[in-house]
C-alpha cells in the first residue's frame, strides 16, 4: 500500500542560483513597492517578479522568512496542526487525480497555499515527504468490533462502515484515481467526484478494508446503489 512521490522538472523562468540575497530581497521590495502593498504572496511575486518564488524558499528557508528580511509583514498566521495540513494535501490530491504541484496549492482548490507548506516542512518537497510517511503510516490500535441489526439478524463486524480520510487516499491511489467501472477521472474531467465504496455491503457483512473498498465516480456509485436497491 506504500507509494513514493513523482519527480517532475520545473520549466518557466530560472531560478538564478547565482544571484546574491541582497538582489532578491531588492527585488521583492521593489515589487510590494509597485504594488504598493506592506506584503505580498508568492503568486502576486510569481506575476510581477524578475525571479521565481521558489528560489526564496530554497535561499531564505520559507517565503515568510524573505518577507521578514526584507522588512515586509507576514503574509498569514500559520499556527495549523499538521494533520490538518496533510488532510488538506490529500483533498486536493484526490481533487485532482494526480500529485499536485506547489503553484496548484491556492483557493478555492486549497484551504492552504504553497508558501505554507514551504514555511511549515522547510521546502515543498520536504513537506510531499512528511506526508507521504503521513499516508504510509500503520495504525497500530486494534479493530473496534460494532455490530449492526439486518434483516432481524445481528451482523457483527470487525471494522467501521465510515472511513478515514487516510483510508479513502490509500485507496483511491490504489485505483489510480479512476473509476474502475467507467475509467472517469479528475485528472481527465473537473467535473469527475470520486467516492470509494464497499464491493461487499457493510450491511450484508462486507468490511471497511482495502481489499473490500473500490473507486467508483459518482455516477456509478449511484447507479450500483440503486441495482443494489432492487436486489
Amino acid at each position: 500500500m506504500k507509494f513514493e512521490l513523482k519527480k517532475y522538472s520545473r520549466s518557466g523562468r530560472k531560478d538564478y542560483q547565482d544571484v546574491v540575497d541582497d538582489e532578491l530581497i531588492a527585488d521583492l521590495r521593489l515589487v510590494a513597492n509597485k504594488m504598493q502593498k506592506g506584503t505580498i504572496t508568492s503568486r502576486e511575486y510569481d506575476q510581477r517578479g524578475k525571479f521565481n518564488s521558489h528560489i526564496f524558499g530554497r535561499r531564505f528557508g520559507s517565503w515568510l522568512t524573505a518577507l521578514t528580511k526584507a522588512g515586509l509583514r507576514k503574509t498569514r498566521n500559520y499556527n495549523i496542526p499538521d494533520e490538518d495540513a496533510f488532510e488538506n494535501l490529500e483533498t486536493v490530491w484526490m481533487k485532482l487525480g494526480r500529485q499536485p504541484t506547489r503553484e496548484e496549492l491556492c483557493k478555492p482548490l486549497s484551504k492552504f497555499s504553497g508558501s505554507f507548506y514551504e514555511y511549515r516542512f522547510g521546502t515543498w518537497q520536504n513537506a510531499l515527504e512528511k506526508f507521504v510517511n503521513y499516508v504510509n503510516k500503520v495504525e497500530k490500535s486494534p479493530a473496534e468490533r460494532v455490530e449492526i441489526l439486518n434483516n432481524d439478524s445481528d451482523i457483527r463486524h470487525d471494522t467501521k462502515r465510515s472511513m478515514d480520510l487516510r483510508m479513502r487516499f490509500i485507496v483511491m491511489r490504489r485505483d489510480n484515481f479512476k473509476c474502475r467501472n467507467c475509467g472517469r477521472s479528475p485528472a481527465t474531467d473537473s467535473n469527475t467526484i470520486l467516492h470509494v465504496d464497499h464491493i461487499k455491503a457493510w450491511a450484508k457483512g462486507g468490511e471497511t478494508l482495502p481489499e473490500n473498498l473500490q473507486t467508483l465516480c459518482s455516477k456509478c456509485n449511484i447507479g450500483k446503489s440503486d441495482l443494489e436497491n432492487n436486489e
